[in-house]
């Protein structure tokens, strides 16, 4: 458990664990790549868990912090993607990690919704 997370349940705050997600998350697996190099290097291998057009799962071994923008590269079902997204929370235990997009140009949205909506037949 982050010490985030431990430190809203300690003072009462459950709202940490709302699901504040505006779209609806797929499981889905592909390699994503850090568009920085020092990412790159240390995060080769960072796999998602599931993806939505506002963001992703991201299991890495790296330690990010909540609020950290992070530049993605990532091919799924053929199309590329170069998005730049937040650390939204980290699950240490897991080794993973949540990334809200940000800055996403409407025609990498449409294009992302519809290869989510392929994980879903």
């Amino acid at each position: 458990m982050t010490s985030k997370v431990a430190d809203d349940m300690a003072g009462g705050d459950l709202s940490a664990f709302a699901n504040r997600r505006s779209d609806e998350r797929v499981a889905a697996r592909f390699e994503v790549r850090f568009e920085q190099v020092q990412d790159a290097a240390r995060a080769l291998r960072a796999y998602s868990l599931n993806i939505s057009a506002g963001g992703l799962c991201l299991r890495t071994r790296k330690a990010y912090d909540v609020g950290a923008q992070v530049r993605l590269s990532m091919v799924i079902e053929g199309e590329e993607f170069h998005l730049t997204g937040i650390i939204a929370w980290v699950r240490d235990e897991a080794e993973a990690i949540g990334v809200r997009f940000t800055d996403m140009p409407d025609d990498d949205r449409v294009r992302l919704q519809r290869v989510v909506d392929s994980f879903k037949r």
